[in-house]
């Protein structure tokens, strides 16, 4: 079934947007939407008392994030949500479109398609959290899409807390990164990998290490730029031109105090912190 649209029209302005995701990945996904719709009003949600969400099993992680989106939604009647999560969209996207029918939802899922698509060397590699590796529908993905590739499905259980930890403001080791990255290249004969495949939403927050990083030049493909689209074309036409937005609320769930460096990070992506009481209501 397709998911139900919205005129921006109907928001009284521009479409407000809920971007959700277990921390703070799911802001490259919202900048992104920031640069397709410069007139829809963004809220983010970071349910960071549960993160990494690969830590709970199935049924906790559906019954978790559904309990948190009904409240969430009641509280900031979005026009439109986006579960900016590979781990989290493949299991709650189902329910919260059953529970919430009149709500358009979008989800996250790897990049396998386009990056198959460009592939000159016909070697790809999947980066993503081992959670999003081992699921059955990131194989039906590379079957369906990849069939004549050789795709590397490569499971990082430590990039997502690099992720978090840099845009934090801590520092990170160079070799970490690198070690982690590794697997990602791969040589058959005189072909390498050209293209990975960046299949959690906190890894493009380390492009440029990446990037750096890199044994040879690969393209890392973002699955952002997407999901952008899908929100654009799901919200349909622009609101008329607003003044520069205001900083929207950046909702966190475990009520830990935000450091000095991510308030500053927030407001690089126009957001800015809530307050303790109201991020604990939050869960």
């Amino acid at each position: 079934m397709n998911a139900p649209s919205i005129s921006a029209g109907d928001a009284g302005g521009g479409a407000r947007v809920l971007v959700f995701d277990s921390g703070l990945g799911g802001l490259t996904v919202l900048a992104a939407i920031a640069r397709a719709r410069p007139d829809a009003e963004l809220i983010y949600a970071a349910d960071d008392a549960f993160f990494p969400y690969g830590a709970l099993d199935e049924a906790s992680l559906v019954a978790r994030v559904g309990s948190l989106m009904a409240n969430l939604i009641e509280a900031h009647a979005p026009d439109l949500a986006v579960i900016a999560c590979n781990t989290a969209s493949t299991l709650v996207l189902p329910p919260l479109r059953a529970a919430f029918p009149r709500l358009p939802f979008v989800g996250t899922v790897p990049a396998i398609k386009p990056a198959a698509q460009a592939s000159r060397t016909r070697l790809i590699s999947v980066l993503a959290t081992p959670g999003t590796v081992a699921r059955d529908y990131t194989r039906v993905l590379v079957r369906d899409f990849a069939r004549d590739c050789e795709v590397a499905l490569v499971g990082s259980a430590r990039l997502a807390g690099l992720a978090e930890r840099s845009l934090r403001g801590e520092t990170i080791d160079d070799a970490e990164v690198a070690r982690e990255i590794a697997p990602c290249f791969v040589e058959r004969g005189d072909r390498r990998t050209d293209q990975v495949v960046l299949a959690c939403t906190h890894f493009p927050l380390l492009t440029e290490r990446f990037v750096r990083l890199a044994p040879w030049p690969v393209a890392f493909v973002d699955p952002a730029p997407a999901i952008a689209r899908r929100v654009d074309a799901l919200l349909g036409a622009r609101a008329a031109p607003r003044a520069p937005r205001a900083h929207g609320p950046a909702i966190f769930t475990s009520g830990r105090p935000i450091s000095p460096e991510l308030q500053k990070a927030l407001r690089r992506y126009g957001l800015a912190a809530t307050s303790t009481e109201e991020r604990a209501a939050a869960s």
